[in-house]
């Protein structure tokens, strides 16, 4: 049984550096050309593959703590713990702006190039932060009035050692709040570009592709906040109590739960998005192979 934890360590842990390494690559081809560097849509997605690295890092290491129980004082657990869930928050916010920047681009073409600027983007990168930040920094106030922050973790740093329910109650409104306005904003900027695509079809052919193009887009971000859920799913499902008890099973589902709905959505995600962009596709797998596969020849326009 001892055996078993080095080996899941070990296959959990090599996914999750590939994964890092694949974003890394994207991210590097995103600052390596001027135009994706400075264009606002590829630097929400620049944005989005940062959130989604610092929260893969962030879960591995609070795996690594949990499956070799390294004992750490309280108040560094809340630190580690708080700002994993920060990041956990930023991803749904990320994609409500990228499916705004497509309403915009469609619905408002001529006026796209004034709303949606470099200066925009990184103010609204800003309110991205400090919104994900609110219910952190509650938390964070809550633990250090209410709770005593000088004592050891029993067994391993997790959310539940909050002892108090109000932290539990706080932080899922505010996921309930959070998730519900990400997917009112996506359904909404789906709608209203589909419907502006049907109403300009008759009249231009190539407005109704680049149309088609951006409402499949944003029906894309729709799926990446239901895979960015299953990592709630995860955490209500996530409890010894609903294994009887049974330590062995539990540790078992939850690795496989750990694997599936915390590890691959979190790669699937902005590499199924990355590629599926053709500027962009040419640049990342020149970098990923090296030169190899394609020339620079190909994207020397970019």
């Amino acid at each position: 049984m001892q055996f078993n934890v080095p080996v899941k360590a070990v296959l959990s842990m090599l996914p999750c550096l590939f994964f890092l390494y694949v974003n890394a690559v994207m991210l590097f081809a995103l600052l390596s050309k001027p135009l994706l560097r400075e264009t606002p849509r590829y630097i929400l997605f620049g944005h989005l593959l940062l959130s989604e690295s610092l929260q893969l890092l962030m879960t591995m290491l609070l795996y690594i703590f949990a499956v070799t129980m390294v004992r750490m004082m309280s108040y560094i657990c809340i630190i580690l713990t708080i700002f994993a869930t920060f990041t956990f928050k930023i991803s749904p916010l990320n994609l409500a702006v990228m499916s705004l920047e497509r309403y915009v681009a469609i619905c408002f073409p001529l006026r796209h190039a004034d709303i949606v600027t470099t200066r925009t983007t990184r103010v609204a990168i800003a309110v991205m932060w400090t919104v994900a930040s609110l219910d952190s920094f509650t938390q964070l106030f809550l633990f250090v009035s209410v709770e005593n922050t000088n004592y050891t973790v029993p067994r391993f740093c997790h959310r539940h050692l909050y002892r108090q329910q109000l932290y539990s109650n706080t932080n899922n409104a505010f996921i309930i709040v959070l998730f519900t306005c990400v997917i009112i904003i996506i359904i909404y900027t789906f709608f209203a570009i589909m419907i502006t695509v049907r109403s300009a079809s008759a009249s231009s052919s190539s407005t109704e592709r680049k149309g088609s193009k951006a409402y499949k887009t944003v029906l894309l971000h729709l799926l990446q906040v239901f895979l960015c859920l299953t990592s709630t799913v995860f955490n209500m499902i996530n409890s010894d109590s609903l294994w009887g008890g049974n330590l062995t099973l539990a540790t078992n589902v939850q690795y496989a739960l750990f694997l599936c709905l915390i590890i691959f959505p979190k790669f699937l995600s902005p590499l199924i998005y990355g590629l599926r962009d053709q500027t962009f596709r040419h640049v990342f797998i020149y970098y990923f192979t090296f030169g190899f596969k394609i020339t620079a020849k190909t994207f020397s326009t970019v």
